[in-house]
């Protein structure tokens, strides 16, 4: 984690370079900047995911982490998934798109589902929303968000006790 509690940051200075940060927009603004950690958020079109297709969906995001992305933490919901990542530098010292990291992860995971329900089609709302972590208490209060989403939800009365919430890192104390 980039994150650190006394005047550290994640990655998003006061003062960006104007060639550095790219800024697109659909329905919602999407921001990205090199060496940023992202709060991302998408959901299903419609219905929900069973417990085996919420593992499909937490096994797509492990897939990549590390290589593409890093992964502080994530919940699968059964009808929308939240996550805390930051994209990889690739060997030619691009970082790996937020678009391409969820393009990669929407799309397996749909095909795969799919697959399984003999199915085909949009399984996951197009847009998706991602905001830029800009300081350390942000970090933790999405990290936070990220963790309790299940117990909101009154799917379980601890965190740790839901299955698809996956935690491959802790925030810096």
């Amino acid at each position: 984690m980039n994150a650190q509690k006394e005047g550290g940051s994640t990655g998003f200075p006061a003062c960006a370079e104007k060639e550095e940060l790219l800024i697109t927009r659909r329905k919602l603004p999407h921001w990205q900047f090199p060496g940023s950690t992202y709060f991302v958020t998408f959901g299903l079109k419609s219905g929900i995911l069973s417990k085996d297709e919420r593992k499909i969906v937490l096994d797509t995001i492990k897939h990549f982490h590390k290589s593409r992305y890093l992964v502080t933490t994530a919940v699968i919901m059964p009808n929308h998934v939240h996550l805390m990542l930051k994209p990889v530098v690739s060997e030619s010292e691009a970082d790996f798109s937020v678009s391409k990291i969820l393009q990669g992860i929407k799309g397996f995971s749909a095909w795969t589902i799919n697959k399984s329900r003999g199915t085909k089609g949009a399984l996951w709302i197009e847009e998706s929303y991602d905001r830029i972590v800009r300081d350390y208490d942000e970090f933790l209060e999405k990290w936070n968000y990220i963790r309790e989403n299940p117990v909101k939800a009154g799917l379980v009365q601890a965190p740790e006790n839901y299955a698809f919430l996956w935690e491959p890192g802790e925030p810096e104390e």
